[in-house]
């Protein structure tokens, strides 16, 4: 009896515990689809299909590049490399002083702190070794417009003028400083060196803003008087060519000389004189220099007063403290070195950028054209100078230097130094192979195209047939519709049926995904 009794009260204490956890399970049934019932639906988010993050090959605005090898760079041998790596350390001490990243997103961004970095720690001293320096640092790229084979380059100069610092009947030409008024949006009044290139407003009362003066404005005296005059010139002319070419050297009677540089311009784009000359037919192109420009505005006063203000641009100098052995400062801030220093276009390039430039330019005379192979250094910039493969040489002051420069219009090769760390064969390693190219008959029977952009307006899509079905003609829209285009006339036109246009795909749909079921592992236990 006493065993039955257990037993009994056992099976009931099961039976309690069976109806126990019934009950727990269906209240908690209950309460997930109420929950479920009155919840709003949710979706679940798409995750975007996982992408390496690759290094791009790098991308210059509107070029086409060609990695070379060092052996198949035409010349390369033959340059003064010594020469090329001084010129490159000047560059890199503003490189070096560059703090966190580059402001900018230009193609070599701040790669070239690494070859600088090396360089400062090379004393070299033979051209075999900077030639070493630039084959282990750097890798070569041709590199030229989009659609074109060469590069273009002019040369620059220097100025040496004659001028006073005070007016004269024979100096009566003013070299103008900076106006307070000239407004250039970002920038203060102590800005040093401003853009070049841009808007420029005159400043009326505190807030109204108005374009700056021309140059036929400013000629007649729009700011005469205020105070702006930093030296004065003889004529209009040599004041012209001093701001094509950014900088120039007042000598005085007393023999000192004064140093001025580019520090602002009035906003309107830059004309080429030469090229008003050239489109008049007054001079031939082939003959284009700047000597014979000035020989046509001392020839021509009243025309050369209109040819100026063709060029409604005008330049504003400021007075730099350098020594007559020094030479001119390029817009990096750093010395510029005569023939191994360029001015590039900074829209595209990064200052301190080695270019290689290979052809024949007239170095001699005009008539003799001289083998030109040689590394140059990107310092500087100008107006003109606008494209991926466009260089300003420059010759270094004076006159000798002058005539060198003013000859140059010539089509180079370009071949420019990017740092080893932007190799773009050895990223382009790294970069998925697309998918294959479909066959020429192939895309012609099926061609990707948007049906919606092609239809017209007035006619819904589904009155759309097949293009010589004769179906086609029974249809009611094919009665109201406008006469169809000529058939094409190739044999593969004709013998080939023309299929419809195959739909763009279309955009992945969000779809949500199903909740995963989480299960609860049990551990067994053998019993021992």
């Amino acid at each position: 009896m006493e065993a039955l009794t257990k037993h009994l009260s056992y099976g009931r204490l099961a039976i309690a515990c069976c109806a126990l956890a019934v009950v727990c399970s269906t209240a908690a049934i209950g309460a997930r689809y109420r929950s479920n019932r009155h919840a709003p639906p949710r979706h679940e988010q798409s995750h975007p299909i996982p992408y390496p993050n690759l290094e791009l090959p790098l991308q210059v605005s509107g070029s086409q590049y060609e990695p070379l090898a060092w052996a198949n760079v035409s010349g390369w041998s033959d340059d003064d490399h010594l020469a090329a790596y001084n010129a490159f350390r000047t560059s890199c001490k503003p490189i070096a002083a560059q703090q966190g990243a580059p402001t900018d997103s230009k193609a070599l961004g701040g790669s070239l702190r690494d070859p600088c970095r090396i360089a400062k720690g090379l004393d070299l001293s033979s051209g075999a070794k900077a030639k070493e320096f630039f084959e282990l640092n750097f890798v070569p790229l041709r590199i030229s417009r989009l659609g074109e084979d060469a590069g273009f380059v002019t040369g620059y100069y220097e100025p040496v003028l004659d001028g006073s610092r005070t007016q004269t009947d024979v100096y009566n030409v003013p070299v103008y400083r900076r106006p307070s008024n000239l407004f250039v949006r970002g920038k203060t009044q102590a800005s040093v060196g401003l853009p070049n290139s841009g808007p420029v407003y005159r400043k009326i009362g505190r807030r109204k803003l108005v374009p700056y003066y021309d140059r036929g404005q400013i000629e007649d005296g729009a700011i005469a008087g205020r105070g702006l005059e930093i030296a004065w010139l003889k004529s209009q002319t040599d004041l012209l060519f001093a701001q094509i070419q950014g900088s120039a050297r007042i000598k005085f009677e007393d023999g000192t000389t004064l140093r001025i540089n580019y520090d602002a311009h009035n906003g309107y784009p830059y004309t080429p004189v030469g090229r008003v000359l050239i489109d008049r037919g007054i001079i031939p192109r082939d003959q284009m220099s700047m000597q014979k420009i000035r020989e046509w505005m001392e020839q021509n006063p009243d025309g050369a007063k209109e040819l100026r203000r063709q060029n409604r641009a005008y330049v504003f100098f400021r007075e730099v403290p350098l020594s007559d052995k020094d030479e001119a400062v390029g817009a990096q801030g750093v010395p510029l070195t005569p023939g191994r220093s360029i001015a590039v276009d900074k829209a595209l390039h990064v200052y301190g950028t080695p270019f290689f430039i290979a052809g024949e330019l007239p170095i001699e005379s005009e008539q003799f054209k001289t083998p030109f192979h040689r590394l140059m250094i990107a310092q500087d910039t100008g107006s003109a100078i606008v494209g991926p493969a466009r260089a300003d040489l420059y010759f270094g002051a004076g006159a000798d230097a002058g005539k060198v420069s003013g000859r140059l219009r010539h089509n180079m090769q370009f071949v420019m130094l990017v740092p080893k760390g932007l190799d773009p064969v050895a990223r382009g390693h790294k970069l998925p192979i697309p998918d294959e190219r479909p066959s020429a008959k192939i895309a012609k029977l099926f061609p990707q195209t948007d049906p919606q952009k092609d239809k017209p307006a007035d006619v819904p899509t589904a009155t759309f047939a097949k293009a010589g079905s004769k179906d086609a003609a029974k249809t009611p829209a094919a009665k109201d519709a406008a006469p169809a285009a000529p058939a094409a006339t190739t044999s593969v036109a004709q013998s080939a049926p023309v299929a419809e246009p195959v739909p763009l795909p279309v955009a992945r749909p969000d779809i949500p995904q199903p909740e995963k079921r989480r299960t609860r592992r049990t551990r067994h236990h053998r019993d021992q």
